[in-house]
């Protein structure tokens, strides 16, 4: 592979203010042409607007860019950046589902007959010498909305490369991919800087991938760059420490007693989707207490349905839950809560959380008619609540300046440790959890996986779905893989690796053998 060569891009004393957050402090940095180089740091660290700034979608502060050693001046949009070689794959594909891939690439772009007419035959031939240029190989007929994660992503990776770049910058590439889909785009990325000489930029929180792909790594906090490290000459803990200003331990809490009787049973649960067509196939599962499950799959598999099934959100169109023994499953949410279940949802804003009210009114959901906090269950016993709130806040470490502080202040690992606290607090024999570290930094995720295994260790029951395959393979002691809403595999953790477990995934694989 050829050796970076001198800075393409440089950064120089730059910050940016926004009102009240100084979101980048006076940060100098330079990327050399023909090397990947990771960005990490925690939520809120400054990584996603120093991106922002180089390709265009806000102006600095204070301090220069300079491109090629050119210094960026006057208006700088993304057309802009684009035009000097720079480009970027965001987080969430900007892709309209309706259209083609040579009609998604070529947007803005399409060639005409005479000036008037879509030519779709030489949109098709730019797209095929696109993807073959780049070694991403795509179907320029394929309507984007039926292709799979990975594919999409391959469809805004041209997109992008489509004028030329040699900058490109991905930020969270991996987050919705299996592991045979994170291989792929691995080795494009080589691919592109051995043999085109780009420069690749990863913004990520997943330190194994960074060790994996990147020949320098810069750390940033608070809006600050930390430092650079090459690569090779550093380790997850060593960056972990940087990114949190603290050791990050990631013990091993588990304890080894087998699980005991079992809590919840599903059988042959079926159900229907938003626009009511089959979203679950005959699920059959169990949770023991003292055990966690894992559910493994990619995203719109029926996770969402199953999770809401189980928790009386969705009603079902067939089949049986029973917890402990008593058939649930034409109860309302507030009735099956009452009988055990507690409930960390995918979307903490939509549906765990009230973000326009206090702290203590969040934490105390649940729980306000109790003889504890009401008087007479009509009449909120207000100091009794913030005492509960504070003691709570404390327990689970959420930062904030007061128990009467707005839950739309926090930032979101810490709303996340407010679902976490209330749901945890009701001692449920079962936990349904779903996402539970989403847009959470890595110092919150170790707490947050501390407190699961916590409630597991105590004998708890607990369903964990997330789209991460790294935390299911750490928490869970059994794991399940979920594919077009059927359960396509069963597996111990230490029995399968994770290249086996994509298979099951993308339905490679079923119980049985292959498909």
């Amino acid at each position: 592979m050829p050796q970076p060569q001198s800075p393409i891009v440089e950064f120089s004393h730059v910050s940016m203010q926004y009102p009240g957050v100084l979101a980048n402090d006076d940060v100098s940095l330079s990327i050399k042409g023909g090397e990947v180089f990771a960005l990490v740091g925690e939520n809120g660290a400054g990584k996603s607007t120093l991106m922002n700034l180089l390709y265009g979608l806000q102006k600095p502060t204070l301090g220069s860019i300079l491109v090629r050693g050119q210094k960026i001046t006057g208006s700088y949009t993304p057309q802009k950046a684009m035009s000097l070689g720079i480009s970027m794959v965001h987080q969430h594909f900007k892709l309209v589902p309706s259209f083609t891939v040579s009609q998604n690439i070529l947007l803005g772009h399409e060639p005409r007959k005479a000036g008037l007419f879509y030519d779709q035959a030489q949109a098709d031939a730019l797209v095929r010498d696109l993807s073959a240029r780049y070694s991403l190989e795509v179907n320029p007929r394929d309507l984007v909305g039926e292709l799979s994660v990975g594919l999409q992503q391959r469809v805004e990776i041209l997109k992008a490369l489509r004028s030329g770049a040699d900058v490109l910058i991905l930020d969270e590439p991996t987050a919705v991919l299996t592991p045979q889909e994170t291989d792929e785009l691995f080795a494009v990325i080589r691919r592109m800087v051995s043999e085109r000489n780009m420069t690749v930029i990863l913004i990520t929180h997943k330190l194994p991938e960074v060790m994996r792909v990147s020949d320098r790594v810069g750390v940033m906090k608070r809006g600050k760059l930390v430092t650079v490290l090459d690569t090779a000459k550093t380790s997850e803990k060593e960056i972990a420490s940087l990114m949190v200003g603290r050791e990050v331990l990631f013990d091993e809490l588990r304890d080894e007693k087998p699980p005991g009787a079992e809590v919840l049973r599903v059988t042959d649960l079926q159900a229907l989707s938003d626009r009511s067509l089959p979203a679950l196939h005959d699920i059959d599962l169990a949770v023991r207490s003292g055990e966690i499950v894992g559910v493994c799959g990619i995203e719109g598999n029926g996770q969402t349905e199953l999770v809401e099934c189980l928790t009386g959100m969705r009603s079902l169109a067939g089949g049986s839950i029973l917890l402990n023994g008593e058939d649930i499953s034409r109860l309302l949410p507030g009735e099956i809560r009452a009988r055990g279940v507690s409930h960390i949802p995918e979307d903490r804003l939509r549906t765990g959380l009230s973000a326009k009210s206090s702290l203590t009114d969040n934490l105390l959901v649940g729980k306000q008619r109790s003889k504890d906090f009401s008087f007479l269950g009509i009449h909120l016993r207000r100091e009794q609540a913030r005492q509960y709130a504070r003691r709570l806040t404390e327990e689970f470490d959420i930062r904030t300046s007061g128990v009467d502080e707005m839950v739309s202040s926090l930032s979101g690992g810490n709303m996340q440790k407010v679902v976490i606290a209330r749901e945890f607090s009701f001692g449920s024999p079962l936990l349904i959890i779903s996402q539970p570290t989403r847009g959470v930094d890595i110092g919150a995720i170790e707490f947050i996986h501390e407190e699961i295994i916590r409630q597991r260790n105590k004998g708890c029951a607990i369903l964990l779905v997330s789209a991460d395959l790294d935390e299911l393979i750490r928490l869970s002691d059994r794991l399940v893989t979920l594919y077009e809403g059927r359960i396509t595999g069963r597996f111990d953790p230490g029995t399968i690796t994770r290249e086996e477990i994509g298979y099951y995934m993308t339905g490679g694989r079923q119980e049985g053998g292959p498909i």
